[in-house]
């Protein structure tokens, strides 16, 4: 079990480093503009708001990653702390954004989260 929670989180923390590269920078680009819908001009305009996003995914993943190397009993606390905030910001973006961010941040956040605690 514990091999499984150490897999997801390296998932999740992967997932978020990806997402900074997307939101820092390739906003404007064919693959930043295809995760946002927006057209040149709109993805230009946002693009100083996409990169502040984008480096809080690089401090989320940053986090897990540091929970995957520390010894316990912090690695252990550092997952789920930050797999807790990987869940809130999924589910907030959701819920104020964009409905897919449920299923793209929030959900792998809260099963990589369940099996940490499962595999306790």
């Amino acid at each position: 079990m514990q091999t499984a929670a150490h897999i997801l989180v390296g998932l999740v923390a992967a997932l978020h480093a990806y997402i900074l590269v997307l939101e820092m920078f390739l906003w404007e680009r064919a693959p930043g503009r295809g995760l946002s819908g927006f057209d040149a001009e709109m993805a230009r305009a946002t693009a100083p708001l996409a990169a502040n996003q984008g480096l809080y995914n690089g401090f989320l993943s940053a986090g897990l990653v540091w929970g995957l190397i520390a010894a316990d009993p912090t690695g252990y606390r550092a997952q789920i702390f930050f797999l807790s905030c990987v869940v809130v910001a999924g589910v907030y973006g959701g819920v104020t954004a964009n409905r897919r961010i449920l299923l793209a941040q929030a959900l792998p956040g809260a099963i990589a989260l369940a099996v940490v605690l499962a595999a306790g």
